[in-house]
């Protein structure tokens, strides 16, 4: 089967998933303040799919999707909460104080693609747990600081990895970054760890996730009986976060954000 090529997005596709990466991330903005003890995450998704519907008149890319036709994902979107790496499914599980949690979100809107997702405390959190959000949140923005005409998809992955390992961190290797926008998960894949110089070539209009998952303790993790979530093996805190990033002329932006967005950290070289 021949590989599928990377999709140089067009300026009319690109205003139209900048859209859809806004609207993305003001769901996270909206959810921000229910994210307290003593509220299932079922709960919250239910919120977030009537935002997304009725207020933002988009769809949830989640609720369905079913990529190898087993087990279509149940809800609108993704909650993993504390030893969950990604894909946790919201149900009848009740947050407490000290919990983290990422909320991971994707709408569509007028047939355009956005994806985002964020860490959450729920009430005060463990120094141990606000090291590990601190320090994915830094290694996102190490692997956004690589995006630029030129540069290969592997010094992404190398540059997260290499600021993981230093932190005493472990980086999971089963679930990448994607391209995205047309579609859902489009080409290349964004691996978090790599080398330099290799991948594919990064060219102005191309669009992907940056998305991390880094473990306090090992990067070995289970799929549950779900056919979906991957949790830790050893148990140990994870977390992610994830952005979606437009190659430009001259280096990078970051499409997925919006008034409640986290602060870009101060040692990232803006343009």
């Amino acid at each position: 089967m021949a590989k599928r090529e990377i999709l140089i997005k067009t300026p009319e596709q690109i205003a139209g998933i900048r859209e859809a990466c806004k609207d993305a991330s003001m769901v996270l903005d909206y959810i921000t303040p229910f994210v307290k003890p003593g509220v299932t995450t079922e709960y919250l998704d239910d919120l977030m799919l009537r935002y997304t519907e009725d207020v933002l008149k988009d769809k949830s890319a989640c609720l369905g999707y079913d990529p190898d036709h087993s087990i279509p994902y149940p809800k609108a979107t993704c909650i993993s909460v504390n030893h969950q790496v990604c894909h946790g499914i919201p149900g009848p599980k009740v947050l407490k104080k000290g919990d983290i949690l990422n909320i991971d979100v994707t709408v569509i809107k007028n047939g355009y693609y956005g994806d985002t997702s964020r860490m959450f405390c729920v009430g005060k959190c463990s120094i141990a747990a606000n090291h590990l959000i601190a320090v994915t949140y830094d290694a996102m923005w190490k692997g956004i600081e690589m995006v630029k005409p030129g540069a290969h998809f592997g010094d992404i992955g190398y540059a997260i990895q290499k600021f993981a390992h230093a932190q005493g961190c472990s980086v999971v290797e089963e679930f990448t970054g994607h391209g995205v926008g047309v579609g859902f998960h489009e080409e290349p894949p964004v691996l978090h760890y790599g080398k330099m110089g290799a991948g594919a070539e990064m060219k102005p209009g191309m669009i992907f996730t940056i998305e991390p998952m880094i473990n306090a303790g090992r990067k070995e993790l289970t799929i549950l009986s779900n056919g979906w979530t991957a949790v830790t093996k050893d148990k140990s805190l994870s977390a992610q976060w994830e952005h979606t990033v437009l190659v430009t002329d001259t280096g990078w932006e970051v499409l997925t954000v919006s008034e409640g967005s986290p602060a870009v950290p101060s040692w990232v070289k803006t343009k």
